[in-house]
């Protein structure tokens, strides 16, 4: 009998000390599902760029900073021509746990807290400098003047100071 006790608190201290690998595991599966996405969306506005020689807008001529449901709309869609895609091109060929009905393309549930959703930001060196900033975007990263046309991420839910996305 005690050595049927002894086996038993073995096997529950050994899951014990494996249960916060697995969680930790998990959880940097999340970050390398949502920096893929990111990643998509970049080469969908790429690609648009190719296309058009010219980055996607919204209906009042602006550049995006927001995957919103128009943005969604627009660069997954071959119906919507509004914002220069006159062509009616599928850029961008999203799965359904990344969008939402009200917010468009976000990140999946339980990526952050309480399960709550977010929508990626995105800058667009639409002045030609050759470089991006996204401090300028979101003020509690610490990246700036970050060395690409097009960026695309979502703040850390670990530490608000970090990106997930296209850039470290």
């Amino acid at each position: 009998m005690v050595e049927l006790l002894v086996v038993i608190s073995i096997i529950g201290l050994l899951a014990g000390l494996g249960l916060p690998a697995i969680n930790g595991a998990i959880q940097a599966g999340k970050k390398a599902e949502v920096a893929a996405m990111a990643e998509s969306i970049k080469t969908a506005v790429n690609a648009f760029y190719a296309e058009y020689s010219q980055y996607p807008t919204n209906a009042s001529g602006q550049t995006y900073t927001l995957t919103s449901l128009e943005f969604l709309s627009f660069m997954s869609t071959t119906t919507n021509t509004n914002g220069g895609n006159y062509r009616g091109i599928a850029f961008l060929e999203v799965p359904p746990k990344f969008t939402n009905s009200t917010n468009g393309l976000v990140t999946p549930s339980g990526f952050l807290k309480n399960k709550a959703q977010s929508n990626f930001l995105v800058l667009i060196d639409n002045q030609g400098l050759g470089f991006v900033n996204p401090k300028s975007v979101s003020g509690t990263l610490t990246n700036s003047n970050v060395p690409s046309s097009v960026a695309v991420w979502v703040v850390d839910p670990t530490t608000n100071t970090k990106a997930v996305g296209t850039f470290k």
